[in-house]
């Protein structure tokens, strides 16, 4: 079989056999979605012509209109990585059947549930000026390197950057443990989720059942209340459970 000839199903998400789901156009390259069903199971799928997938911009906007729709119909469902793609329609009957008992007890777990997302971040114009405001002891560090004549060693640059990422470091973790200690009544679990910025505070993925989002959307604004305008916190979702779900996949 040649390259042209060739048509692969792209992998989604994996739900419960429930009902034929269509999704018209709204896969990559615009194909239709739709489920391939064995031992009630099914995978939703979309072909494709090659074997692999860019992660373009188009691309990953169509991997995730695919789920949003999903969880849109509140359908349970466990996410698959992007790029993901089978050879045949036999290919995903193989991995539902191999994959049975995984997919039932990952499925079980995330019945009812999505997963919600809360960055809280720094709004400061220099976080480093803020954690000088904030910390008596590396506002003295700070005092006594800059506040003499001449330039700092490169050593003591060294002392106060160690000092500062401490502070950072320790703030992080109380104010996350804050934040998990009113959020965890709401939640089913909470991941944390690594900081990419230096103003972030935290990354939380909260997997959240769907008749205690209200509650949980109060939670946030009880936690909010803890903090002063020096934070911002911004939650997002229903998403579908990424961050709870583990899936190793042989194709």
């Amino acid at each position: 079989m040649n390259a042209s000839q060739y048509q692969g199903k792209y992998l989604y998400a994996f739900t419960r056999e429930q009902e034929d789901l269509h999704l018209p156009q709204a896969g990559l390259n615009k194909e239709d979605a739709y489920v391939i069903s064995t031992h009630g199971l099914q995978a939703v799928v979309s072909n494709v012509p090659n074997k692999r997938v860019r992660p373009e911009r188009r691309n990953l906007a169509a991997h995730q209109e695919v789920l949003k729709q999903l969880i849109q119909r509140e359908i349970p469902l466990l996410p698959v990585s992007f790029g993901i793609i089978a050879d045949s329609h036999q290919g995903v009957e193989h991995i539902l059947d191999s994959y049975r008992e995984t997919l039932s007890e990952n499925l079980d777990y995330v019945q009812g549930r999505v997963e919600m997302g809360l960055r809280v971040s720094w709004d400061v114009p220099n976080i480093f000026e803020y954690f000088v405001q904030i910390h008596p002891e590396l506002r003295q560090v700070r005092d006594r390197i800059f506040g003499r004549h001449g330039e700092p060693t490169h050593e003591e640059m060294i002392e106060i950057g160690r000092m500062f990422d401490h502070c950072l470091h320790e703030d992080r973790e109380a104010h996350t443990s804050q934040v998990e200690d009113i959020l965890d009544a709401y939640c089913v679990q909470i991941q944390r989720n690594k900081c990419t910025k230096e103003s972030d505070v935290m990354h939380l993925a909260c997997l959240v059942d769907r008749t205690q989002m209200e509650e949980f959307e109060k939670g946030i604004f009880e936690a909010a209340e803890l903090f002063d305008n020096s934070f911002t916190f911004d939650y997002n979702g229903p998403w579908a459970p990424h961050n709870f779900v583990t899936l190793e996949l042989s194709l």
